[in-house]
């Protein structure tokens, strides 16, 4: 009687397809992570658990959201993915004498809390709009289009900047969410006061409502700081005594200072953009060559792949979103040897920030 167990060979192959199998479904319905996060802090989840005090219950929880009896066991797994993926750490705790199963905050939804410093909400608000989202599912068109628009364009009829200008509502949502990142920034700064030092103004090009600003002339009280962005963004702004506003195009001029600091505004750009704003750059330096300087904060790709792998892939990630909103790019470290050397600066030196983006000081 014939046998219709596998071969060895066979096996293997099978055992291959299957494996296969689990890599391409696990990134087949990886777009849950970002469905399940957006609901998440639409039904203000990490909020309710914070404002707890103490781990919550899945009863304690459903009772808060009020939802339907019917739906108790959808939200249950809905949790259950979340704290799958690290938004939520699932521990026993004692109620009346009685073990439970409850949910606790972790490193990753202490930032969904809305109100706190250091607070992402508002990035997940922007990047999760489904206006937004909508460019994702043109890249098939964008990548045999002969022409230079950016999926996002393609998508909706127009660039992201004038789509932003013309949408008030997505303009606050943006800044919104630009100023909730910059928090991260202020506190990575904290241990690099030494940037600073000498320095008696810098510029923050593009720097939106100010955030990093605000931090950097609160914390140099000596150092006078702008703010420069498009006028629309800057003109109800106020400022303090070393903290000032001023409406322009980077690409025409920039405010002369000591200093002109660039955060993620670089990735945003193709290389001959890029060398238009740094030559600008150096333009509104020029008065000090001594201590004069760019500095940039955006992410590195690591050429020698040494970063852990949840990093690499969260730099890939960006490089895929700017390139799907601006056409822009994230670069390797040769990518911004590259450009700095054909800027003609003289020097440059990167530093890392966070586990996540780059401090890079240039000497032009």
């Amino acid at each position: 009687m014939a046998s219709n167990s596998l071969s060895t060979n066979g096996r293997e192959e099978a055992n291959n397809i299957f494996e296969g199998q689990v890599h391409l479904y696990k990134h087949l319905f990886a777009f849950f992570d970002s469905l399940c996060l957006k609901w998440c802090v639409d039904q203000s989840i990490p909020n309710i658990i914070h404002s707890h005090g103490q781990p919550m219950t899945l009863h304690e929880l459903v009772s808060k959201l009020q939802v339907p009896t019917a739906k108790i066991s959808g939200v249950h797994r809905l949790m259950r993915y979340l704290a799958h993926i690290g938004f939520f750490e699932v521990v026993r705790i004692q109620e009346n004498q009685e073990e439970k199963e409850a949910y606790a905050l972790t490193n990753s939804s202490e930032l969904l809390v809305r109100g706190t410093n250091h607070c992402l909400s508002s990035m997940v608000d922007f990047v999760l709009d489904p206006s937004i989202l909508t460019s994702n599912h043109h890249l098939g068109k964008w990548i045999h289009d002969d022409g230079d628009q950016p999926p996002f364009a393609l998508a909706l009829g127009t660039g992201i900047w004038d789509f932003l200008s013309k949408s008030p509502t997505h303009m606050t949502s943006f800044n919104d969410a630009t100023a909730s990142d910059s928090q991260i920034i202020n506190l990575a700064l904290k241990d690099h006061g030494v940037i600073f030092e000498g320095l008696e103004s810098i510029v923050d090009v593009a720097g939106g409502t100010g955030m990093v600003a605000k931090y950097i002339s609160h914390t140099f009280p000596h150092l006078k700081c702008i703010v420069f962005d498009l006028p629309q963004v800057v003109e109800n702004l106020k400022g303090t005594n070393n903290l000032s506003y001023v409406g322009g195009d980077m690409f025409q001029s920039i405010p002369k200072a000591d200093a002109v600091l660039l955060k993620w505004i670089l990735h945003d750009w193709g290389d001959d953009d890029c060398m238009k704003i740094l030559n600008k750059c150096k333009d509104a330096i020029s008065n000090n060559k001594k201590r004069g300087k760019i500095i940039i904060i955006d992410i590195v790709i690591d050429d020698g792949k040494q970063d852990h792998p949840d990093i690499t892939q969260a730099k890939l990630q960006m490089d895929l979103t700017v390139t799907t909103y601006y056409n822009g790019k994230e670069r390797t470290t040769q990518e911004w040897k590259k450009l700095f050397t054909e800027a003609n600066c003289q020097d440059y030196k990167i530093s890392p920030l966070t586990g996540y983006m780059s401090l890079i000081e240039v000497y032009p």
